[in-house]
């Protein structure tokens, strides 16, 4: 099966319009929705009338931009937004002092979604990958065979040894804990033909994630194209909520 996700629905109106669009063209078969975002509300009431698979785009670092988020919220993100902003590996860091706040703030965040769809999220991902931060894996913040975002996949030679390592290592403790897919890519790396051919041969076999913004121009003119079309032809397109136990 191949999943193609759009992120950061319900963030921002140009999100939300473009994950629509797509979702309707059959070239996105899953969002992935923020909430206490300016687009929230009127994303969730948008998705349930098209029957989308919605899962929760986790926001650690971002700051909320609904009116209606509580004070107490936007006071827990400020700081673990610090921290994991403070350099660029902080994230691989586990930081004690900010894990209460963490643990609150996805708690939050699972509840207003719950509120805003009537169900829970069909799987967890998080925005700048958020969700697989020290905190988060190590503090075991998301329930155990939750449906989660693997890590990024990359082909040999793509990524230095030590990267590679790392990656493999936090691949294999997100696959015996949640529930994923053995494949996640982008699709801003997936353009070149040669590339996007060993995908599809990859989701023949297994759950393959595509992940995309398609309110960026490139990606959006992509997956509407008459090659993407026939491309995701060959293919069963689905989402986490058909995604199940390995």
């Amino acid at each position: 099966m191949l999943i193609i996700n759009a992120d950061d629905y319900g963030g921002w109106e140009s999100a939300t319009n473009a994950a629509l669009e797509g979702f309707k063209h059959r070239r996105i078969s899953s969002v992935t929705a923020m909430v206490y975002m300016a687009d929230s509300e009127r994303a969730a009431a948008l998705a349930k009338e098209a029957g989308m698979s919605v899962g929760l785009h986790l926001n650690l670092d971002t700051p909320f931009t609904s009116n209606d988020c509580p004070e107490e919220l936007r006071s827990l993100q400020g700081p673990v937004r610090r921290w994991l902003r403070f350099n660029k590996y902080a994230q691989v860091i586990y930081n004690p002092f900010i894990q209460s706040n963490i643990e609150k703030l996805y708690e939050t965040q699972i509840s207003e979604f719950k509120r805003l769809y009537g169900r829970g999220p069909s799987h967890i991902d998080g925005h700048h990958h958020l969700h697989l931060c020290a905190n988060m894996l190590g503090g075991k913040v998301i329930p155990f065979r939750e449906k989660i975002r693997q890590c990024f996949s990359f082909w040999p030679g793509e990524k230095n040894f030590i990267n590679r390592i790392y990656r493999k290592r936090v691949a294999k403790g997100i696959a015996s804990r949640y529930i994923t897919t053995e494949f996640f890519f982008a699709l801003s790396q997936c353009f070149k033909p040669e590339r996007l051919a060993r995908i599809e041969e990859l989701a023949i076999i297994s759950n393959v994630e595509i992940m995309t913004h398609p309110e960026h121009a490139q990606e959006y003119n992509w997956l509407m194209s008459d090659y993407a079309k026939i491309t995701f032809s060959k293919l069963k397109l689905g989402s986490f909520d058909q995604l199940k136990p390995i």
